[in-house]
């Protein structure tokens, strides 16, 4: 292990806060399921508000930021260009940002609003209940969601890269709050935890939807025994590929996830309904920008409904968590490119993308249900793992479909713990681009533990709801990043044309 490390106190307080979680998770499920729901509850229902305008504001920063002179500044050298191609770098950020939460809720989600609606006078199941089902799932996985990672991403890239500092969150901040060891270090930590938390949660929500794949294609048994050994794959699957390096492993399965997501993608727009296909994407792209203001402040003081806490807050929350982890990979994978370039391709291509899924998925499932008669959003409703081979099981070679499905599922989540092993070794190494690969060892071997330990336990709902407490204090270290970045960005000199 390097000196760096081993001398680093964020690495050995992070451990041991994520070890005793681990113990309180395992040892008295329900109440720390109960605490978890307790402080969950508290943060999004006292600060939603604060959710909605934060992420509002990111995206505001971002948009005009771009569009500035300061968009021509290079996320490196003078003269740098970019060190990946367009293709594979898209492919990255997909990958870390949340293709394995696409694949999973690109049907789930739209099917959920289908059957029970976001506003209480809107029947469920109609044609109006499916084409705001779509708006709102475009509106979830787009530029808001996408914003939260930007913002992380480009100010470590701006301090890697530009000013030759550590990529760290608490470097970030400085400009704003100073030089203090004791801050830094405990922002760093709950950086850590964060992580750690957010990919742990999504390893075991992913081995248990391919655990729900391989049940409806094969016959295996829905068991923690399953669930253990599809465990045990992806974690020296991801070993082996953390321990080939950034270029080779993550890069070569990045490629290989967003290959078998377009070919997934073509396959279902041409053998699904694909004229409904079109006219619901172009729908619900109009739909997302005539709301996009609305649907950003929707809060529902005056009813007391829950659903926007539910799902909208819910998302913002989630994202704020995991921005530590993707920011800090989107921001590894884009030297050299120009902040344009960068809000451009952090907050346009992947969320295209992922409206694009969701129309092609969930338009042929919502298609289904209403012209074929199906009960996909029953199916759903009572089992939300099942909603993407539900929809399989009414196109051409279901079969096929779900074992690719169940691969891409698979790369997306070795991928995730891959690019979380690199980020974690950098975040606990003093913020090196070469952790040492024992660190890596170590964090990917801590998070697998994590994730099989809860799914054996059953408390993944409670450590996934103790991850999103702490979306709150890192909102907060959020706005301060912009405050930070604005700061540094005025004392820069902006390139000249042709530089």
């Amino acid at each position: 292990m390097e000196k760096h490390t081993y001398k680093n106190p964020v690495f050995f307080i992070s451990a041991i806060i994520v070890g005793l979680l681990v113990l309180a998770g395992a040892l008295f499920t329900e109440t720390f399921k109960a605490i978890a729901n307790q402080l969950f509850s508290f943060t999004t229902i006292n600060f939603g508000w604060f959710y909605l305008l934060a992420v509002f504001i990111f995206v505001m920063f971002l948009a005009i930021l771009s569009l500035t002179r300061y968009g021509k500044i290079r996320l490196g050298p003078k003269g740098s260009r970019p060190e990946y191609p367009f293709f594979t770098w898209i492919g990255m950020l997909f990958s870390a940002g949340f293709g394995a939460g696409l694949v999973f809720w690109g049907v789930a989600e739209p099917m959920s609003h289908f059957f029970e609606t976001p506003f209480t006078g809107l029947e469920a199941q109609t044609e109006e209940a499916a084409r705001i089902s779509m708006g709102y799932s475009f509106f979830h996985w787009a530029v808001s969601q996408w914003s939260v990672f930007a913002v992380v991403g480009l100010i470590i890239a701006f301090l890697q890269f530009k000013k030759e500092k550590k990529g760290l969150i608490s470097t970030a901040i400085e400009p704003v709050v100073g030089s203090n060891r004791i801050l830094g270090g405990t922002v760093d930590t709950l950086a850590v935890i964060a992580t750690v938390m957010g990919v742990a949660t999504s390893l075991g929500l992913g081995i248990s939807q391919m655990n729900g794949g391989l049940k409806s294609v094969f016959g295996v048994p829905n068991a923690i025994t399953i669930q253990m050994i599809i465990a045990a794959v992806m974690l020296v699957t991801y070993l082996i590929s953390s321990s080939t390096g950034l270029n080779r492993g993550i890069k070569w399965l990045s490629n290989l996830n967003l290959g078998l997501c377009l070919l997934l993608l073509v396959f279902v727009f041409i053998a699904g309904p694909t004229v409904f296909i079109l006219d619901t994407f172009v729908l619900g792209l109009g739909d997302y920008i005539t709301n996009f203001v609305s649907y950003s402040f929707r809060l529902t003081p005056y009813s007391g409904e829950s659903w926007v806490t539910e799902w909208t807050i819910f998302y913002w929350a989630w994202s704020t968590a995991w921005s530590p982890f993707v920011g800090a990979f989107v921001a590894r994978v884009s030297r050299g490119r120009t902040i344009r370039e960068f809000v451009f391709g952090v907050l346009v291509v992947p969320p295209v993308i992922a409206c694009l899924w969701i129309a092609a998925f969930g338009g042929t499932a919502i298609y289904s249900d209403l012209f074929n008669g199906t009960q996909i959003a029953e199916a759903v409703n009572a089992d939300m793992t099942v909603a993407l081979f539900e929809t399989f099981a009414n196109l051409p070679m279901p079969n096929v479909l779900s074992i690719l499905a169940i691969l891409l599922i698979f790369t997306f989540l070795v991928t995730s713990a891959d690019s979380a092993t690199y980020i974690l070794g950098s975040m606990t190494s003093k913020g090196s681009l070469n952790p040492a690969l024992t660190v890596k060892i170590i964090w990917g071997v801590l998070i697998t533990a994590i994730a099989v330990v809860l799914l054996f336990a059953g408390g993944l709902n409670a450590l996934q709801t103790a991850s999103l407490t702490s979306a709150l204090p890192f909102t907060i270290i959020l706005l301060l990043i912009v405050v930070a970045f604005i700061k540094m960005i005025k004392k820069e000199q902006v390139p000249k044309k042709g530089e």
